[in-house]
């Protein structure tokens, strides 16, 4: 594992990964952190900001992949949903309508993390060199 790849990236690129990295981390400690509490909001703030980092930061990243339409591919539409649900999360946690809060913030993490995270392990990807190696 080296983050050699990744560090002679454009610098939009490192700015989404460490972002993503950075909410990934988070996410799984807020995931085992007591719900409700100052600590539990305070990091919800900056989770949301790095997602929403994450979000728009891909908008400048192109891959040779799949295309949705250029410049695009279909995984922009995780960045899209994560846009338009991070408000709707926030707005349900002022609410007080935990349910809501709960499944919309698990979904963004799920999908704008844990299933675009995936993706970037294809081979061919920064990521995967970065964990496999050229």
């Amino acid at each position: 594992m080296s983050f050699a790849p990744l560090l002679n990236a454009p610098s939009i690129i490192q700015l989404h990964a460490f972002a993503a990295m950075g909410a990934l981390a988070l996410g799984l400690v807020q995931f085992s952190l007591p719900k409700g509490t100052l600590p539990h909001r305070t990091m919800g703030w900056i989770w949301v900001a790095l997602m929403a980092a994450v979000a728009v930061s891909s908008f400048w990243i192109h891959g040779r992949q799949i295309k949705l339409g250029e410049p695009w591919s279909p995984i922009h539409l995780l960045s899209i949903f994560s846009l338009i649900m991070l408000p709707l999360g926030m707005w349900y946690a002022h609410s007080h309508r935990v349910r809501g809060h709960r499944i919309t913030m698990i979904s963004i993490f799920t999908g704008g993390l844990v299933i675009a995270g995936l993706f970037t392990f294809v081979p061919g990807r920064i990521m995967h060199a970065v964990a496999f190696g050229q």
